[in-house]
Order: C-alpha cells, then sequence, then structure tokens
C-alpha cells in the first residue's frame, strides 16, 4: 500500500475532481431534469413531445458516444468550454434524462384528486405543480434519484478520456507508473468510489427518513 500513500496528493486532487464533476452535473441534472418532466407531464402537447423526443433520443444514446460529440464536436463549431465544461455537458444531458423519468414516475402516483382539488381553488398549471405535486413526488423518488446520482458518480470515470485528471486518470497513470502494485491501486481507487456512493446513499436515506416523518 506504500504506492497509495506516496502518491496520497496525487489521488486526492483526482478525487476532488471526480467530485466537482458529480456535484456540477448532478446539480444541473436535477434542475434540467426537474423542467423536462415538467414538460413531459404538462398540458402543453409541443412541449410534452419535444421533452419525450428528448428523453428518448439521449437516454438511449451511449454517454461515450454523448461525450466524443461534445468534445470533438462543438470546437468544430468554434464553441470553445473547456474540458471541465464539455464534460459536464454530455454528463448533464445524459443524466437528467434518468432524472426526468425518474420524476415523472413520482408525479404519475400522485394521485389525479390533489390536482383537481388545486385546480378547484384556483391554482394554475405552474402552481399546482410547484406547490402541490412536485414536493410530493420529490419525497416518492428519493430511492431512484439517488441511483441516479449514484450511476453518475460511476460515469465520470468516462471523462478520464476526455482531458479530465479524475479518479479513474490517476489510477491509469499509477498502473503505468507502479505495474507491480495493480491491485493495491485498484483497490485503493475502488474504495474512493465506494466511500463517495456510500456518503450518497446515507445522504438519501437521511432524507427520505426525514420527508417520511414530516
Amino acid at each position: 500500500m506504500q504506492v497509495l500513500i506516496d502518491n496520497f496528493d496525487r489521488i486526492l486532487e483526482a478525487f476532488l475532481t471526480t467530485l466537482r464533476l458529480f456535484l456540477v452535473a448532478g446539480a444541473l441534472s436535477l434542475v434540467f431534469g426537474t423542467i423536462l418532466a415538467g414538460m413531459r407531464v404538462g398540458p402543453i402537447a409541443i412541449l410534452n413531445k419535444a421533452g419525450a423526443l428528448y428523453v428518448a433520443i439521449f437516454r438511449n444514446t451511449p454517454l461515450l458516444v454523448l461525450l466524443l460529440l461534445v468534445v470533438f464536436g462543438l470546437p468544430k463549431l468554434d464553441v470553445q468550454l473547456g474540458y471541465f465544461n464539455m464534460n459536464v455537458l454530455a454528463l448533464t444531458v445524459y443524466t437528467s434524462t434518468f432524472v426526468c423519468e425518474a420524476l415523472r414516475s413520482g408525479v404519475n402516483s400522485i394521485p389525479l384528486g390533489q390536482a383537481e382539488a388545486a385546480r378547484s381553488i384556483g391554482l394554475g398549471f405552474g402552481q399546482t405543480m410547484t406547490q402541490v405535486i412536485l414536493p410530493q413526488s420529490f419525497r416518492a423518488v428519493v430511492p431512484p434519484i439517488a441511483s441516479v446520482l449514484i450511476a453518475l458518480t460511476k460515469n465520470t470515470s468516462l471523462c478520464s478520456i476526455f482531458g479530465m485528471f479524475e479518479a479513474t486518470a490517476a489510477m491509469k497513470g499509477l498502473f503505468n507508473d507502479n505495474a507491480g502494485a495493480r491491485i493495491p491501486i485498484f483497490i485503493g481507487i475502488a474504495l474512493g468510489y465506494i466511500i463517495i456512493v456510500e456518503v450518497i446513499s446515507a445522504a438519501a436515506a437521511m432524507i427520505e427518513r426525514r420527508w417520511r416523518i414530516v
């Protein structure tokens, strides 16, 4: 395990990059996924169809392909975002579709009478969604949203191919420099991912218990 101790600063820097990718892409995915879910369950047909088309295209496109399109396609269109922003963009485009579908299932689980009651007291669609439906939906979909965020954490490993020195890139570099210590290196990096995933799971469980009490 000496190789991990000797390269601790390098590994820490890599995991901080992994966390930055996760936190920024995760936050953007939650926001955009919520907007997509609103489009998909809303009464405006064109928005409903646009949301469904977006989800159908990007949920079924491999993340690696999206990363290739963003990282190599945008510069050809004279769009320069930097490697971090381009990786975040691809992760967000992909992950937001899964957030959308999780939220949509939560919205569909709310009894129709809730929306009818809201409309009967004069609330519009937007007010009904933000004040009545979505708060209940979020409570119902904490576990699936947590699963989406866990998948996002692991998907950040693909960013090592596209200019990001994150945890997987650090592991590859350590493999090249320390061929005889591959097993402890692999175990050390894997433990880092496991810790991040366990923190997400614990936070989701805490939120679920808190909202259940409320």
